[in-house]
This record gives C-alpha cells, sequence and structure tokens, in this order.
C-alpha cells in the first residue's frame, strides 16, 4: 500500500471524523435531522449561536452529538494505548485488551460503583458535579495501572519480556478479572441499576453520554499523548533490541514507566465512560503502520485519529444498518476484531513457531 505524508493523511481523517460526526446525527428511533444544514443548526445552537431546532429535535441532536464525540474520543484513546503498548513490549500482538490493561480498567471501574452505594447509572448520567463520576476515572486508572505493572513483571525476566509469557500472562489475568467483575454483579442482582452499570462495562455502551464523558475520554487520551515527543524516538531504537538502544543512550527504564502510565491512563479515560470495547488497540496501530510507516513519531498521534475513525465510523454503520436495534460497541468490535487477530496470528504463524 502506497504510504501518504503523515500531515496529508492526518488532515485527509480529520475530515472524514468530522463527516463521521455529522453523519451519527442522522440515524436514530427519531428522524430530526434530514439535511446539513439542520445538523449545523443544531450544532450552532448547542455553541450559543442561532436558535434551536423545533420541538424535541434539538436535544435528540445534542445527545446524538455527545455519543458521537464520547465514540471519538474512546477510540482515540484504546488507539493511542495500542500503539504504546505494542511499542514498549515490541510486539504486534499486544493490545490493552490482550494483556488485561482494559479488564484491570473495567474492574477498577466496577468497584468504584460499588463503593459508592451501586447506583452506577445515577452517579453516571443524572448528577455529572457530584464526586461519584469523577471516581470511576480514577479507579479505572489505578486498576489498569497496576494490571500493567503486574503483567509486565510477571512476564519479563532481567529485564526482557517474554512474548509467550505476555500473552498468556494475559489471558490469566483477563479471566480473573472477568470473574472477580462476575462474582460483584452475581452480588448486587437485587439491585437493578448497579447490575445494569457493570453488565454496560462488559459489553461497552454510548448510550446517554453526556458533555463530561467527552471531556474525560479526550482528555485522557490528551494528557496520554504528552508522552509522545519523549519517547517516540525511544520507542524506535527499542525495536532493534534493548541493549543497542542502551548502548545509544536510551534510559530504558525511564520510558518503560512512561510508555506504561500512558498506555493505562489512556486505555482507563475509554473503559470509565464506555466499558470495555475490544480490538480497537489491537487493529489500529497496523492500519497506521500500512497508512504511513511503523515510526512512532507519526504511529502515535496518527493512531490516535484512525482509532477515533475506526470506532465512530464502526457505530454509524451499526446504526445505519440496523436502525432502532442498538448494537453495543463493544459486540460489534469484537465482531470485527475477532477474525482479525486470527488473520494476524495466522500472518505470524512461523514467527510464532519459534518463541
Amino acid at each position: 500500500m502506497l504510504r501518504r505524508r503523515p500531515r496529508a493523511l492526518a488532515l485527509a481523517l480529520g475530515l472524514l471524523l468530522a463527516a463521521l460526526v455529522l453523519a451519527s446525527l442522522r440515524f436514530g428511533s427519531t428522524r430530526v435531522v434530514d439535511d446539513l444544514g439542520s445538523a449545523l443548526r443544531a450544532i450552532a445552537h448547542l455553541c450559543g449561536f442561532g436558535q434551536p431546532l423545533a420541538g424535541p429535535g434539538q436535544a435528540i441532536v445534542e445527545l446524538r452529538l455527545w455519543r458521537a464525540l464520547t465514540a471519538a474520543g474512546v477510540g482515540a484513546a484504546l488507539g493511542l494505548s495500542g500503539a504504546l503498548v505494542q511499542g514498549i513490549f515490541r510486539n504486534a500482538l499486544a493490545s490493552p485488551g490482550v494483556i488485561g490493561i482494559s479488564g484491570g480498567a473495567s474492574l477498577g471501574a466496577v468497584i468504584a460503583v460499588l463503593f459508592v452505594g451501586g447506583y452506577g447509572l445515577r452517579l453516571q448520567i443524572a448528577d455529572p458535579h457530584g464526586a461519584g463520576p469523577w471516581l470511576v476515572p480514577v479507579a479505572a486508572f489505578g486498576g489498569a495501572l497496576a494490571t500493567a505493572f503486574v503483567v509486565y513483571r510477571l512476564a519479563s525476566s532481567h529485564g526482557r519480556v517474554s512474548v509467550p509469557a505476555l500473552l498468556l500472562i494475559g489471558i490469566a489475568v483477563n479471566t480473573l478479572l472477568a470473574g472477580v467483575q462476575q462474582l460483584a454483579q452475581s452480588l448486587v442482582l437485587d439491585d437493578l441499576e448497579a447490575s445494569r452499570a457493570i453488565l454496560a462495562w462488559t459489553f461497552g455502551t454510548l448510550d446517554d453520554r453526556a458533555a463530561w464523558h467527552v471531556a474525560v475520554a479526550w482528555g485522557g487520551a490528551a494528557v496520554a499523548l504528552c508522552v509522545w515527543p519523549l519517547v517516540a524516538w525511544e520507542l524506535d531504537l527499542m525495536q532493534s533490541g534493548l541493549d543497542d538502544a542502551a548502548s545509544l543512550g536510551v534510559d530504558v527504564g525511564r520510558v518503560r514507566v512512561l510508555t506504561l502510565v500512558a498506555a493505562a491512563l489512556s486505555a482507563a479515560a475509554a473503559v470509565s465512560v464506555a466499558g470495555q470495547i475490544g480490538f480497537v488497540g489491537l487493529i489500529v496501530p497496523h492500519v497506521v503502520r500500512l497508512l504511513s510507516g511503523p515510526g512512532h513519531r507519526t504511529l502515535l498521534p496518527l493512531s490516535a485519529l484512525v482509532g477515533a475513525v475506526v470506532l465512530v465510523g464502526a457505530d454509524v454503520t451499526q446504526m445505519a444498518l440496523f436502525p432502532g436495534f442498538g448494537v453495543q460497541p463493544g459486540v460489534v468490535m469484537s465482531l470485527v476484531g475477532g477474525p482479525f487477530f486470527v488473520w494476524l496470528l495466522w500472518t505470524k504463524r512461523r514467527e510464532i513457531a519459534v518463541w
């Protein structure tokens, strides 16, 4: 595939993302936007300009806009986290979902919901100014960070990461985290709101999103992206070997810590507002490498952009194909990502055979 210039590619992706967000305003159980003018009018009123749409149209468009912008932020955060994880572990099969970072973030969020009383839906939607909504992202970050370092420590020996150990430990950790989460749900089955909130994190959800969800998702991705100039060059050097990178002046320990913290923060921001949505962090870095090459200077920011486009595009597609019957984003990405993961294993079977 012809690789394109990063700036031109970023501009094209930005325009495509904007077009997908506008397209998402048309789909739903009620049709209130028939043309681009109506969509722009509703957005302009939300920004403080012009008149709102008639009837309930304005409120409906705003809900759809928050959903689309949340999906974009979640996709950006997961895409960036996947690129960071694959870079630090030097393996294309690694991702936040595969090695348990997303699972740790999800469990942290569930614990936060239970800790504040088990009323997950009320805390996240009805009371955005209270302490509950912000406790969920903090707990998710704690769970993601703890899981990332545990997996890394168990999979490494004398400073080197064993790829088979990494994947096997990731499977084991994901199984354990899923079991604990199911146990938590079984303990609160009589509490419909708490049980439903835990179930939402299992499949992922973009329903009833609000402005603060957008802020958390995009804020987490933006803060994680701040490590980009600090680790991009070092990650490139580390791909050929840690000893060679160290001999060229790379502080491998510092790069590992910065990258893992940023990956955990980005994944936690996504999980805390939308639950577990798998395979975005696995697929997106591969797409970006095909489009612009493997260098982390372009891979990291473009992974965020492509992740946003992928998740919004998937959400718009399922709404267009199944109007009135919402398919959860975690289910959609699993149907797409599962076959991709199998294909990836097949293409790397010779490499896997010598592990």
